[in-house]
């Protein structure tokens, strides 16, 4: 098992290759949404020139296909006490959630995540949230760390702003992430990512004593993850 990032390759393909059945304890997933996105739009208020190019976008037609394969793939690697977060938009929540029943996974919570902003509209309602579906394996002996007393399933957590900073397309919030390991996982534990994006599991996990394993299809992201790891262990 390789506790790092492997670039260059699809996790649909290669995670039954490179991940042992039953080793993961807590995945975490944000994949593409399948919107024709590139994180380089005007309306992200960003400099297209801090956008590194490469960003795999899933067609419309495509995404029920990509969502049922990369779902079914990590089902096998879980633990049975293991437990996995899938964030996704709005527009092919239904692909995800089918792909999800599908998979064989029970889905535990519906939490949403209410970021600070939306784009503009002017004949609907300005969207202002993701989902983040809470799903595990074995409904009777999952980990969970009940770290309130009282944990509400819609999280108000604001979008990072990293001005003149190169990324991968979007970035999750480090608390977002970090909430999600407090919560599903224990120190020394292994955590997978199959869409790995900024580096921003494996730098939460780095601050938080997880282990990680992870998959990034865009080569031109490689320095922007490596940096940020490297930023990660600097300072534990």
């Amino acid at each position: 098992m390789v506790f790092d990032v492997i670039y260059y390759e699809d996790c649909i393909e290669n995670i039954s290759k490179r991940i042992d059945e039953n080793s993961i304890d807590l995945i975490i997933a944000d994949p593409p949404f399948g919107i024709s996105f590139d994180g380089k739009g005007s309306q992200y208020n960003r400099k297209s020139e801090f956008v590194v190019k490469g960003y795999s976008e899933i067609t419309r037609e495509d995404y029920f296909e990509f969502s049922k394969g990369w779902i079914k793939a990590i089902y096998p690697v879980l633990k049975e006490t293991g437990s996995a977060y899938i964030i996704s938009g709005w527009t092919n929540l239904k692909d995800i959630l089918i792909a999800i029943d599908e998979a064989g996974f029970t889905t535990q919570n519906h939490i949403i995540w209410k970021y600070q902003f939306g784009v503009f509209t002017k004949r609907k309602f300005v969207t202002s949230h993701y989902h983040i579906l809470f799903l595990v394996k074995n409904p009777k002996k999952y980990f969970f760390n009940k770290v309130d007393h009282y944990p509400e399933d819609v999280w108000e957590i604001k979008r990072e702003y990293l001005p003149g900073e190169k990324k991968n397309s979007t970035k999750l919030p480090n608390e977002l992430v970090e909430k999600l390991l407090k919560y599903s996982s224990k120190e020394n534990d292994l955590v997978l990512d199959p869409f790995m994006g900024n580096g921003t599991t494996a730098v939460a996990c780095i601050k938080l004593n997880r282990k990680y394993v992870g998959f990034e299809i865009n080569p031109n992201a490689k320095d922007i993850i490596d940096m940020n790891i490297s930023k990660a262990k600097e300072l534990v």
